[in-house]
């Protein structure tokens, strides 16, 4: 682009407030319409008329016209400095001041000083015939550029040679060769010839194109405006086409939703086009709380800071609706908020814009009671059912720090927990979050060491305490690290600690009562638009570090992927997922497989217990009534022959096949717990079973 070296861009401050437009698109900035018009050409048709039948060449005739175009912006009446005019004149040389006075006046008064597009005067439908039609230039000679006055001569559509005119025909021909564009001003000029009426178009043409100055635009990249004018270097200025690179800068703006506008454009001397835009800055941005039954302003709980912090929109950023958007939506994901928006006003006269962000916070928290069912238990009379006490707030110190105090109770398992979470670590910009917690569990220890005698229990009970760490990796990626203390010990059903199962296998890979480790936690999550048919990934490896000589030392990795398509109303999902240990583990902690989130159509964890696994599943829902969907399904797992490496081989000593898969098909019902699942299922032992689980699977 080396004919645009000229092209130079300047940044500048404009007094415009774009935001009291920014919803309309502006009306075109040139000759893109014509708003006021003006032409008297009645004293020629009426000289025309009533001239005498007999004459010499030089006979008296008369005429006048005139054409004024201004164009003004709805909000602001100065007109642009482009402006366009024509007049009509004829007249003969030997006739007296006086006399051609007096038939001009003659001439108005027939017409009743009509004038305008829509005058209805007698002589706007009288016609007279004309001769020939040409175009020259404003100085009557002809035009050096044999294009233009072609493209002056296409745009008529009514003047033609030996053809019949009225005013209006002339008139609105005018207006066609000053809309084309390339013309600055156009003058119908009729001359009485030996051969008839020649009408003549006295055109002036715009100004050749050689530079631009952009004045205002910062976040315009450059290479928009080189490549909107690099084709027309060197060539006549069109208006239209101005007009319209002016419209795709404008287009530009509001699809990314920034308040930002072409607000004048004029062409100086030397063919030198001057586009100035206003774009509107964030001046400041402030947060108003307001209370959740009147609406009116209110004292809020949270701190400012913690609300302003998560925005991306800054001050002295060109404002963006879009970029406003997501940060309501950030804003609401705190938890806190019941209602979010952002109100744009004028920051006085300086062009900038003040946000205000208008906010309903909930209420903080407190008790709350409840029950449930354990979707991963299956077996045993009323053994799914759990009740529930909380207690939880969701802005400690009004900094949106988290405390969540919880008890879970079964016939079987229980859950003690104690979190604290803080979202956004204070002075980091990396939005790092820190969670501590503490947990006392007891869960069931079936899954692996099952078939005990006279269906006696097993229970595992777990002490755990832990610092995690979670910040954004990337868009969509998010990564945990952390460190997790876990003392983990078996007890039978009357709740004394024991090291062997029925079948003499090791319950602790310590052969104490217990077992403690100290692990190193590292997660990476993928997740697509959070939907369940979305892609999502989990890669999941936890260290063990033996910091003392009775912890205990392994690796265990385990990974989960989930792809989704849509095919008409019916949604198809296939995941796989996977894991392996290395070392001295406690035998209960095996990838047990088999049950409602593994394979169907065997009961938890009867297909094996081994170091490594691997489970495929495919499902097919489709929509049936209302809230209620359709399922079909196949799973398959297999333990990769790792089931006789576990500590005592809980799955040989208990016959499982090690791999095994299931089909079946169910219903779904969307619910205010989740999704419940009820579903039938077959394996390849020619066995039938019913699960019921709540959420979606694992």
């Amino acid at each position: 682009m080396s004919k645009n070296d000229d092209v130079s861009f300047t940044s500048s401050s404009l007094r415009t407030s774009p935001f009291l437009h920014h919803q309309t698109k502006p009306s075109p900035p040139l000759f893109s319409q014509l708003a006021k018009t003006k032409l008297t050409f009645a004293s020629f048709l009426d000289s025309l008329l009533t001239r005498p039948s007999t004459r010499t060449p030089n006979s008296p005739l008369l005429c006048s016209a005139s054409l004024s175009l201004s164009h003004s912006s709805c909000s602001d009446p100065k007109p642009l400095p482009i402006l366009g005019s024509a007049s009509l004149s004829l007249s003969q040389s030997q006739l007296g001041e006086s006399n051609q006075l007096d038939s001009v006046v003659s001439a108005q008064q027939k017409s009743g000083g009509a004038s305008g597009v829509h005058g209805s005067g007698r002589n706007d439908e009288e016609r007279v015939l004309i001769s020939e039609v040409l175009v020259k230039n404003k100085d009557g000679e002809e035009l050096e550029r044999k294009d233009l006055e072609g493209e002056a001569l296409a745009a008529l559509k009514a003047c033609r040679a030996n053809s019949a005119l009225t005013v209006r025909e002339v008139q609105e021909d005018v207006h066609r060769i000053i809309s084309s564009g390339y013309f600055s001003s156009c003058m119908p000029v009729a001359v009485d010839t030996r051969d008839g009426i020649q009408l003549v178009f006295q055109v002036e043409p715009n100004q050749e194109f050689h530079g631009l100055v952009c004045e205002g635009a910062s976040v315009l990249p450059t290479k928009f405006i080189q490549d909107a004018f690099c084709g027309g270097y060197g060539k006549v200025v069109n208006i239209k086409h101005l007009d319209e690179v002016i419209n795709s800068i404008n287009d530009w703006y509001m699809e990314r939703g920034l308040f930002g506008m072409v607000s004048n454009a004029e062409i100086l001397s030397g063919g030198i086009i001057r586009l100035q835009v206003a774009e509107a800055e964030v001046n400041d941005i402030s947060v108003c709380f307001l209370d959740r039954k009147t609406g009116e302003p209110t004292k809020g709980k949270t701190k400012p800071e913690t609300i302003l912090r998560q925005l991306t929109t800054k001050k002295g950023q060109v404002y963006s609706m879009l970029q406003g958007k997501r940060d309501v939506d950030t804003v609401l994901t705190m938890g806190i908020m019941e209602d979010v928006s952002f109100i744009p006003q004028p920051a006085g006269d300086t062009g900038k814009v003040d946000l205000i962000m208008n906010v309903v916070e909930r209420p903080n928290g407190g008790f709350s009671a409840g029950g449930g069912i354990s979707s991963g238990i299956t077996s045993g009379p009323l053994s799914g059912l759990i009740g529930s006490f909380a207690y939880s707030h969701r802005n400690v110190f009004g900094r949106n720090r988290k405390l969540n105090i919880s008890l879970e109770r079964g016939q079987i398992d229980s859950i003690f927990r104690v979190n604290y979470t803080d979202p956004w670590i204070e002075g980091d910009d990396k939005r790092t979050s820190r969670t501590i917690m503490v947990q006392n569990s007891r869960t069931p220890g079936n899954l692996v060491h099952s078939n005990q005698p006279g269906n006696s229990s097993l229970t595992i009970g777990r002490v755990t305490a832990g610092l995690e760490f979670s910040r954004p990796l990337r868009p969509k990626w998010s990564g945990t690290g952390g460190l997790i203390f876990q003392h983990a010990g078996v007890r039978d059903e009357n709740g004394n600690p024991i090291i062997k199962d029925h079948y003499s296998s090791p319950l602790t890979a310590s052969g104490k009562t217990h077992d403690d480790m100290l692990l190193a936690k590292f997660e990476s999550v993928y997740t697509g638009s959070g939907d369940h048919g979305s892609s999502m990934f989990v890669f999941n490896m936890e260290q063990g570090l033996p910091l003392w000589p009775e912890w205990l030392f392994f690796n265990r990795v385990n990974a989960r992927a989930r792809k989704g398509a849509q095919i008409g109303p019916a949604l198809c999902l296939l995941s796989l997922s996977g894991g392996h240990v290395v070392g001295n583990f406690s035998p209960h902690e095996a990838f047990a497989i088999g049950g409602t989130n593994s394979v169907r159509g065997y009961e938890e964890g009867a297909v094996s217990s081994g170091r490594s696994y691997v489970i495929g599943s495919g499902e097919i829902s489709f929509p049936m009534l209302g809230p209620v969907e359709g399922v079909i399904f196949a799973d398959y797992g297999t333990d990769l022959g790792s089931g006789p490496t576990v500590p005592g081989d809980p799955a040989g000593a208990r016959l499982k096949p090690g791999s095994g898969y299931g089909y079946g098909f169910g219903i779904r019902v969307d619910s205010a717990l989740g999704p419940l699942r009820l579903e039938y299922a077959f394996n390849d032992k020619n066995m039938k079973r019913f699960h019921f689980g709540v959420g979606h699977r694992n």
